[in-house]
């Protein structure tokens, strides 16, 4: 009789167990894995399994994430005020740096463009920012991979 009760504390454990082991990564995630706080790995999309309580599983999506930099103003090298507002596509691309690196990736890379775009545009005259857009956009995402992924070769 005593068999019976083991037996069925060890289903009930497992009940509770397997549905915490078992996760699903989608197909635009990647996820982290941390045990007992340190890295262990990259996770690809699909079925993953972890340690239930000494694992950690932390999700990054890596779509494309359209961030609206909110209006700034800004004065110009020849003391002209502007307003100026722009939009910024990111993407992850290392899973393991968005969650180790940066408490808040998104947050981060907002501030840093805004920051970014008041530096640039206020070294800049009105006649430069309305005749050269391009090339003004081309500094600000150079600037701005350079801020985000410092590690990386241009």
């Amino acid at each position: 009789m005593t068999y019976v009760w083991v037996i069925a504390a060890i289903v009930l454990v497992l009940l509770f167990l397997i549905p915490a082991a078992v996760k699903v990564v989608s197909q635009y995630e990647r996820g982290v894995i941390l045990r007992l706080g340190r890295f262990i790995g990259i996770r690809e999309p699909g079925l993953t399994f972890i340690i239930p309580f000494i694992d950690r599983l932390w999700r990054v999506d890596t779509r494309v994430v359209t961030m609206d930099v909110p209006e700034q103003e800004v004065i110009t090298r020849d003391n002209v005020t502007v307003r100026v507002n722009a939009v910024v596509y990111l993407r992850v691309i290392n899973p393991e740096d968005a969650v180790l690196k940066v408490v808040d990736y998104v947050r981060a890379t907002s501030l840093i463009s805004q920051t970014t775009l008041r530096s640039v545009l206020g070294e800049s005259e009105l006649d430069e920012l309305l005749g050269q857009r391009e090339k003004i956009n081309s500094t600000l995402q150079q600037i701005v991979d350079e801020q985000t992924d410092p590690g990386a070769s241009r």
